[in-house]
């Protein structure tokens, strides 16, 4: 778990003192000193501490929601329901909750939402590297970006601000760096506490059917000019004013890199950084002989400086993969690609004595071909084990056996999935292979924690966020009111059981579950008996 919570670093320093914080850490800080009154997410590096952080936070109803689409769900009901939120997730997490985020945008909030996304350039712990600023013009929402954890004390506390001004969530998009790097940050203090507005009933702002989404709709394209206007008045959004001869445009962490290998420079930071702030914009270009736009991963910054016709340097195509990196400025002002490459890291192995490592050497005894999923287990793909042939996203371990015993039935192919990400989006996969009369073998990984982003609790665990005890689901009662009628489980340990078992589910006419549990060997304290 998280090193230490809001209620400890306020019990440590007194108000107009200086805490050193993460860019996580200050969000919540910000967002709590903000009147904060519900936060939920989905534990994923790098936004995780986040919620860890408030755990126990005065005046704050925190919570591990089963998955993303959950997450923001609650939140936003809490924001229609008057109360101040926020919502917080990595990258791939917010893709689960499109759905929502989409149409809560034309609804609208009554008290402030604040969507926090952690994108992770350089794939520190991803399977892909979006650039989730292209969210806010597919969704319409504006978008926010600190630079450092500073800003993100600050920032975030005007977030709510935008969000009960202009009547919509506000995407805060942090990185990887942003998210782990820690600053002394001057605190101010919590003045007042959560104030909840009144609800008041509303169905053509809260009801999207089509007539109401239509007119919504239309109050969101006037939206976006009152917010673009704004872009060009917000402090949010500074030109730093130096050197005529160079000038750039940047954002988030790109900031800090500029910063330092340009200290002379004439600077615009995006802090608000959709909708763009057109008129400041155009009139930094007129002030600086050469522009050049610094962006990590996609051009969408540059793309829209050539949109209003202003001639700028922008990075290689090179840098459009990996973690923009201090060194790499220099390169991008005299235009030239980027020339490193990844250097492969130490090969990652599970745990000494970990419970996964006996299922995997088992499979690999019996050269079956396996179907991933998220989480410590996917190690099981790489050396000594290498008997993971395919790990996508949360739930796919399920939902693609399935779809690979419809190409192959062979009896060689088995799903595998974790606790926790079962609870995610694991269900509904199995309901749907059992729906369709599919057949095969399916085991889920038990070890009762979600441990691969430090040992969060989950609803098979049987502890809250706060790692305080609540009702414990029963994996095996789940899989079996799901239609699946052979269940078993068993301890990994037991080699010669597990091995009867997986024969015996791969011959099977029906599709079947095996459940290897045994506590994760980094959390025996919270083992559950067999």
């Amino acid at each position: 778990m998280h090193r230490f919570r809001l209620t400890d670093a306020i019990a440590g320093c007194a108000y107009g003192g200086k805490l050193l914080l993460s860019g996580n850490e200050a969000i919540a800080l910000g967002a709590w000193e903000a009147g904060l009154a519900v936060a939920t997410g989905y534990p994923g590096t790098p936004s995780t501490e986040i919620l860890e952080f408030l755990c126990g936070a005065e005046g704050v109803k925190s919570q591990w929601s089963v998955n993303e689409k959950v997450a923001y769900e609650v939140a936003f009901g809490a924001a229609v329901g008057g109360a101040r939120s926020l919502y917080a997730s990595k990258h791939v997490g917010l893709n689960v909750a499109m759905d929502p985020l989409m149409t809560s945008v034309y609804a609208g909030v009554n008290g402030g939402m604040v969507v926090v996304v952690a994108d992770d350039p350089g794939l520190h712990s991803s399977q892909n590297e979006q650039d989730t600023r292209w969210v806010a013009p597919y969704a319409k929402a504006p978008m926010i970006e600190p630079s450092s954890p500073s800003e993100a004390y600050a920032f975030v506390k005007e977030a709510f601000a935008i969000s009960e001004r202009f009547d919509t969530p506000v995407l805060f998009r942090i990185t990887t760096r942003v998210a782990h790097s820690e600053e002394s940050v001057k605190i101010k203090g919590r003045s007042v506490g959560p104030k909840i507005m009144p609800f008041k009933k509303d169905i053509s702002k809260y009801v999207m059917i089509p007539d109401n989404s239509y007119r919504r709709h239309v109050g969101i394209e006037k939206r976006l000019l009152r917010m673009a206007a704004f872009a060009n008045t917000t402090k949010l959004n500074r030109i730093e004013p130096g050197s005529d001869k160079l000038g750039f445009i940047v954002s988030s962490a790109a900031y800090q890199y500029v910063k330092e290998s340009y200290p002379d420079a004439s600077v615009l930071k995006l802090g608000f950084s959709w909708p763009f702030c057109d008129e400041k914009i155009t009139g930094f270009a007129k002030s600086v002989r050469k522009l050049v736009v610094v962006e990590e991963l996609d051009p969408l910054i540059e793309e829209h400086v050539r949109a209003l016709g202003i001639k700028a340097r922008s990075k290689h195509n090179s840098y459009r993969i990996g973690e923009l990196k201090p060194e790499h400025i220099s390169d991008i002002v005299s235009g030239k690609p980027k020339t490193e490459v990844r250097q492969k890291t130490n090969i990652p192995q599970l745990c000494s004595a970990c419970p996964h490592g006996f299922v995997f050497t088992v499979m690999s005894q019996l050269d079956l071909t396996v179907t991933g999923d998220i989480g410590c287990y996917t190690l099981g793909a790489l050396p000594p084990y290498k008997t993971m042939h395919t790990n996508l996203c949360m739930g796919a371990g399920i939902t693609m056996h399935e779809g690979m015993r419809l190409a192959h039935d062979d009896n060689k192919t088995v799903g595998i999935i974790g606790d926790s990400t079962f609870v995610h989006s694991g269900i509904t996969g199995l309901i749907n292979t059992v729906y369709n009369k599919g057949r095969g073998l399916i085991i889920i990984l038990d070890n009762s924690i979600t441990a691969m982003t430090g040992g969060q609790g989950h609803p098979g665990s049987g502890i809250d966020i706060c790692g305080k005890p609540t009702e414990t689901l029963s994996l095996e009662a789940i899989c079996r009111a799901s239609g699946v009628k052979n269940v078993d489980v068993v301890r990994p340990q037991d080699q010669d059981r597990l091995r009867e078992l997986i024969l015996r589910g791969l011959s099977d006419a029906e599709l079947s579950v095996i459940i290897a549990r045994s506590p994760c060997v980094l959390f025996t304290k919270r083992e559950k008996v067999l």
